[in-house]
């Protein structure tokens, strides 16, 4: 084991002159190596992150502002009701019989017009 460990050190150590005088006379591309590497890097996380989440950020922002009284809204929590009441931060929602809640506008996941039919429930129960 101890013979290994000394032959490897004693390859290393050989070898390591050569690869110093690599580094020495290397330096080709310097900044600009860089900047051809770092900006198309930079291009895609743009286009591949950053611009489809500003748009799903406006998008959104779009549908919250447009949400009116009578509107059926999903909230970020799985709660589906009828909005009763709009202000500029919250919505007063029924969710059922004499069941009111103020809901913050962010939290709002889906709205659905209130002149879009809703979804049948074709599912047998017995």
């Amino acid at each position: 084991m101890f013979s290994r460990l000394a032959t490897t050190a004693m390859i290393a150590g050989a070898f390591a002159p050569f690869a110093f005088a690599q580094e020495q006379g290397g330096g080709t591309g310097g900044i600009l190596g860089q900047l051809i590497f770092f900006v198309p890097l930079i291009l895609i996380f743009y286009f591949l992150l950053i611009r489809p989440a500003n748009q799903r950020q406006k998008k959104h922002r779009a549908m919250i502002e447009a949400v009116v009284r009578g509107d059926t809204i999903i909230t970020s929590g799985g709660l589906i009701g009828k909005v009763t009441k709009v202000t500029d931060q919250e919505l007063s929602v029924d969710l059922a019989e004499g069941v009111r809640v103020r809901v913050v506008k962010t939290m709002v996941a889906d709205v659905r017009p209130k002149n879009e039919p809703v979804a049948a429930n074709d599912s047998k129960s017995s």
